[in-house]
């Protein structure tokens, strides 16, 4: 069988920068185990996967390793998918996914997402954190999906260069570390995201680990809009709006590739 094939650079107004996914719209899911091998094709952070819904869609996300519960780059490369080729001039979609229902609109240069927030309590530094990383984090933050290392400034979150061995290692799939913006006002905080027990040693830009981001710098700033900077090599911009326990996420996509895969 043959199946339409996109693949978006998301959070990004140019190509070859933000977080490339692959966005393969179907009429139904395949089996898992095909979706896992073309996910581990495509070799990317994310494949997304969708299937019409009524007016909805049903969306899935894999890595090359493993299926996730949530997938912030995919779920805007879909919708821009969506809406500017799938249903050219529409300006919102739902998708049904394993975190509940997801709504993108329009917004002036790009999409906004509405998320669910995660929420996160300071920990004791986990054994083999700060080695792995190569420095002593100012605080960690933890939940069910991440670690959250508070670093001391922007500059040590853009030059750490950690062992990703260790990082698999640690007893949460994912690890994020921040500190505040550069003091030029240019991005309230930045970040990075390690995930190598997923098959991702860095993912670019990462939506949903911005869910965890939001609410920590919303309350230390004592703001609810934020301006986010993913200091990847590729680069992202993010902007952050919380409102209640739900984040709006906003970014643009940029298209690199329309083709057909054959499965």
């Amino acid at each position: 069988m043959r199946t339409p094939i996109f693949q978006v650079d998301a959070f990004t107004t140019r190509r070859f920068a933000g977080n490339p996914a692959a966005v393969m719209p179907m009429n139904s899911f395949l089996s898992d185990a095909v979706l896992q091998a073309i996910a581990a094709e495509n070799n990317l952070a994310e494949a997304a996967f969708l299937v019409p819904e009524g007016n909805d869609y049903r969306l899935r996300w894999f890595t090359p390793m493993v299926e996730v519960p949530l997938c912030g780059h995919a779920t805007l490369a879909s919708a821009a998918v969506v809406m500017e080729r799938l249903e050219p001039g529409r300006s919102s979609v739902v998708f049904h996914s394993a975190s509940g229902p997801l709504t993108v609109r329009r917004a002036e240069a790009g999409y906004v997402m509405n998320f669910p927030a995660r929420s996160s309590e300071k920990v004791s530094t986990p054994p083999g954190l700060a080695e792995a990383m190569g420095v002593v984090p100012v605080e960690v933050l933890g939940n069910a999906f991440n670690y959250m290392a508070v670093l001391e400034s922007a500059e040590v979150v853009r030059e750490i260069a950690p062992d990703m061995a260790a990082l698999a290692r640690m007893d949460r799939p994912g690890v994020i570390v921040t500190a505040p913006g550069d003091g030029d006002g240019a991005y309230d905080f930045v970040s990075r995201y390690f995930a190598p027990a997923k098959g991702i040693p860095e993912d670019p830009v990462t939506g949903a680990a911005h869910c965890m981001l939001a609410p920590y710098w919303a309350k230390r700033l004592g703001k609810t809009a934020l301006r986010a900077d993913q200091a990847s090599r590729r680069g992202g911009e993010i902007v952050c709006r919380l409102a209640g326990d739900r984040i709006e996420l906003e970014g643009s996509c940029v298209f690199y590739l329309e083709g057909e895969a054959e499965i």
